[in-house]
Order: structure tokens, then sequence, then C-alpha cells
């Protein structure tokens, strides 16, 4: 057991419509592994530790429920938030306008001011999803994500693909 406040600590905040593979990826992030998950109703919460200028970082991962009646709730996450990891489904193009909304909704938070966003890219694996550029114009994020780091990252929390990097990138840009 460490001291309290022997490596720097942040809290790292995991939103996304229902079913985007919020929690897949939490603990594909964690275990390396892929399990089945249920709709959180609530949320998960883990410790990860990461690497940066060569320092370890204590990350606090809060993966919060995305159906309709939690999204209400998402602001109570947001004070502590170090980075905002938004995950959408590049597969389901049917969803991409309440998710983009979703998203403009949350980084229009007091609290999120000038907080990076890592808006991962999920489920690449499947036939027909959305490339990083088609991403990037849908959610017009030059454009929303002017005051604050943003990156996209292409991932598949199945097959873990691109996680190692989303997860990298989140510690990178950890303040």
């Amino acid at each position: 057991m460490g001291l309290q406040g022997s490596k720097p600590e942040a809290q790292v905040i995991l939103l996304g419509l229902d079913n985007a593979g919020k929690s897949t990826l939490l603990y594909k992030m964690k275990h390396n592994m892929c399990v089945n998950t249920v709709p959180t109703i609530g949320f998960n919460v883990e410790m990860l530790e990461g690497r940066k200028n060569r320092k370890s970082v204590a990350i606090t991962l809060w993966d919060v429920g995305g159906q309709g009646k939690m999204r209400e709730h998402w602001p109570s996450f947001h004070q502590d938030a170090a980075v905002v990891v938004f995950v959408v489904d590049s597969s389901g193009r049917e969803r991409l306008e309440e998710a983009r909304k979703e998203l403009e909704k949350t980084l229009k938070s007091e609290q999120l001011r000038g907080r990076p966003l890592v808006l991962l890219a999920n489920k690449q694996d499947v036939n027909g999803a959305l490339t990083v550029t088609e991403i990037k114009d849908w959610f017009n994020l030059r454009k929303i994500c002017s005051g604050r780091d943003w990156f996209v990252q292409p991932c598949s929390a199945s097959t873990g693909f691109g996680v190692e990097e989303a997860f990298r990138q989140v510690i990178q840009m950890v303040k």
C-alpha cells in the first residue's frame, strides 16, 4: 500500500449512450479481457495505473450508465473530472444524432470547461462502421471542442484494437 498523494491521481469519466461499449472498454482496459456486460444501472468504477513522463499516474475511471434516465445524473460526475472520455458506437448510425446532442450538452457543462476530450470511435470491427474522419465531421468536433484538447481514437472493445492506445491518450491528456 502506498501513501495517499504519493503519485499523481486523476478522475476520468466514461460517458456515452447505452450500448456504446463503455463497460466492455473499461474491463478491456483493466483486465485485458472481453467480458460480457449488462446495461449499467448507476456506474462502475475502476482504478487503473499508467505512466506519463516516466512517472506513475493513478486513474479512477467512472463508467456511468448511458440509458436516458441515467444521463440526467451525468453532471454529478463532472466536478472532479480531469478528462472526459465519450464512447460512440461507430456502427450505430441511427443513434449518432442522439450521441452528438448528448456530447454537446456534456461539453457545455461549466465544470468541464477546458477539460480534454477523448472520443472513442468504438465497434470499428463491425462492417460499415464510420471512420474517424466521418466521426469528427458528424460530431463537428473542431467547433464543439474549441478551447479544449481533443482526440478521436478508433477502437474495438471486443477485439482490443486501439484500446491500449486509447488508454495511453487518456493518460497523456491528464493535466
